[in-house]
């Protein structure tokens, strides 16, 4: 009778061991620009801001361990107040294993300089999806721009798997979008402040004119990418492909954010593909993608 109950246990405990949230995050706080604070202020935040990105069960699905995201994030704490209100940038980066293979791709590599935040040590995080604002603006500001890229993280996970497959998750950005905190202090949630912001990232990835970049992120990694290993010229065929289609979209919408949000990503791979082409065929590829993607101009020209 007691094996009976100890297998039954061990079964049980080995099955929630085995189910895990969707992220794993690794969170870096940098305070070096803050003084007369004790550092086991920055130790507490960092955990904090761990624990509510790890714990927190950010969908309906289960997850094994070897499924959670992987996403560094990284604070660097630019400005403290007498009250404990800071500013901050915050750089999320996220990636994906390609299939068959050892390789992760870059999902998300975005800085936003756009933090402001109260934190007082060992306070406790909290984020409900019907009540974003919270009670306190500054304190609430933290866990909805937490919150927010978690989404968009999982979104852009979701969409590289099934065709808009991350439909919900963007909606759910976007509604911490519309219900964000409010006060002089804080801003990058409305669309009058500025053109690359979180409300303009997440109106354009659900926005009908950019329905080709999500049909082109689906194709780039679950036709293009994970078919590198069984399938690598009718891949590198699919990568290519949507160049164009970016041009033509950055083209009807210039400057657009959701262009440049990608290319911080994935300019490197991109300019991979095209290096593996003969080097005549590299021209009408290097002059879009130098178009579009301005700031690696140099990296992009190198391969003519």
């Amino acid at each position: 009778m007691y094996r009976k109950i100890i297998s039954v246990f061990c079964l049980l405990a080995c099955s929630l061991f085995a189910q895990a949230q969707e992220l794993n995050c690794k969170v870096k706080v940098m305070h070096e620009k803050i003084q007369n604070t004790d550092p086991q202020v920055f130790t507490a935040m960092e955990r904090a801001i761990t624990e509510f990105l790890n714990t927190r069960k950010w969908t309906t699905d289960e997850y094994q361990v070897t499924e959670r995201i992987d996403v560094n994030v990284l604070i660097n704490l630019t400005d403290k107040t007498s009250d404990d209100i800071y500013s901050a940038t915050i750089n999320i980066q996220s990636t994906r294993p390609v299939y068959n293979t050892n390789y992760n791709t870059s999902m998300v590599n975005y800085m936003d300089r756009d933090l402001v935040f109260h934190y007082a040590q060992y306070s406790n995080l909290t984020f409900d999806d019907n009540r974003v604002s919270g009670t306190d603006p500054m304190e609430s500001n933290l866990t909805a721009v937490l919150a927010y890229y978690a989404y968009v993280v999982l979104g852009l996970d979701y969409d590289s798997f099934s065709p808009n497959g991350g439909n919900a998750y963007f909606k759910k950005a976007q509604n911490v979008v519309n219900n964000a905190p409010e006060s002089k202090a804080i801003s990058g949630w409305k669309a009058f402040e500025d053109k690359k912001n979180r409300y303009w990232l997440v109106d354009q990835l659900l926005s009908p004119r950019f329905s080709t970049f999500r049909t082109y992120w689906y194709s780039m990694h679950r036709e293009g990418l994970d078919n590198m290993f069984s399938k690598p010229a009718d891949a590198r065929k699919k990568i290519l492909a949507g160049i164009p289609i970016l041009s033509q979209l950055n083209k009807d919408n210039p400057s657009a954010m959701l262009i440049q949000f990608f290319f911080t990503a994935k300019s490197t791979e991109l300019a991979s593909a095209v290096a593996q082409l003969p080097r005549e065929e590299r021209g009408t590829y290097v002059t879009m993608l130098a178009a579009m993607d301005v700031p690696n101009t140099t990296k992009y020209n190198s391969l003519k």
